[in-house]
């Protein structure tokens, strides 16, 4: 029988996770609140609001051998992460720990977030997780419900996502403002195809009966400034830099993240870096044929 994977909150990367392994052979369900939004991608729609989802209710979610939480907070306050993050994995590990068959693995989709380093610091998964942000904290409690529980799973620290549709930096430049030069703050990025394949990757290790680590951090293989990829990005798009972008008043997190521990299960990124990925972005986009 084929292998199922349950994706909840199947928005972006759920869709093209699910289409991947749909491909690759995988059954493969998705549930979010607007299921219709699922039509026409062969994977199957399941309507799901976690805020009323019942965890004592094992026939509240399908059998599955592998699930991935992949949810997005409806807006950013503390409440709405409060719910879609801690509070909706917990009842989502509810449900599964009471299957007949539960799942191989749970793999949770967070972000670097967590980590509170300002000062250009290398971070990698053993690094301390200080954030100063609500949305850093609640991920970390998110975390945490994973690590504890007793079914098997990893948890995925993205950093900055791009690609189709997740191009505000792209246009932000060619409305001609970059980033200061000074206080250096580092972006780590990642594109939305590499996201996806890291996780059919990993989902691919498991079920050959690889180990998995609980965490990994999953960010692109160059650490650069801010200000070192908007200047680039002004270059591709022969944009006239005509206003620096201050930095807020409350500094920013600033780090370099280390992706060894991904790199070392095997997985090759699709876009090492920014540049071969926003050069994907780019001409995907038609961003040098037309205004922005």
């Amino acid at each position: 029988m084929k292998p199922t994977i349950l994706i909840i909150g199947c928005g972006d990367i759920g869709i093209t996770l699910g289409k991947q392994l749909l491909d690759q052979g995988y059954h493969v369900i998705g549930a979010r609140r607007n299921a219709k939004a699922l039509k026409g991608t062969g994977i199957k729609a399941l309507s799901v609001d976690l805020d009323t989802l019942d965890s004592e209710d094992a026939t509240a979610l399908p059998q599955a051998d592998y699930v991935v939480y992949s949810v997005s907070a409806d807006r950013f306050e503390e409440s709405a992460y409060q719910r879609a993050y801690p509070e909706g994995l917990k009842r989502v590990l509810g449900v599964m720990r009471q299957h007949a068959k539960p799942p191989k693995r749970v793999f949770f989709v967070s972000s670097t977030s967590v980590y509170g380093q300002q000062e250009g610091e290398v971070v990698n998964e053993d690094s301390p997780t200080e954030p100063s942000s609500f949305s850093g904290t609640l991920m970390c409690e998110a975390e945490q419900a994973l690590i504890d529980h007793e079914l098997p799973g990893t948890v995925l620290r993205f950093s900055g996502i791009y690609g189709p549709g997740r191009d505000r930096l792209i246009r932000q430049v060619a409305e001609g403002r970059v980033a200061a030069v000074t206080p250096l703050l580092y972006s780590n990025r990642i594109h939305r195809d590499d996201c996806v394949g890291i996780i059919a990757h990993l989902i691919a290790c498991d079920k050959n009966g690889d180990a998995l680590e609980p965490l990994y951090l999953a960010s692109d293989c160059e650490p650069v400034s801010m200000h070192s990829v908007m200047t680039w990005l002004a270059e591709q798009l022969k944009v006239e830099v005509t206003d620096t972008m201050q930095s807020p008043l409350r500094r920013r997190a600033s780090k370099r993240c280390d992706n060894t521990r991904i790199r070392e299960t095997g997985y090759q990124f699709l876009y090492p870096t920014y540049r071969e990925g926003y050069r994907q972005v780019i001409k995907e986009g038609g961003y040098l044929l037309q205004k922005v």
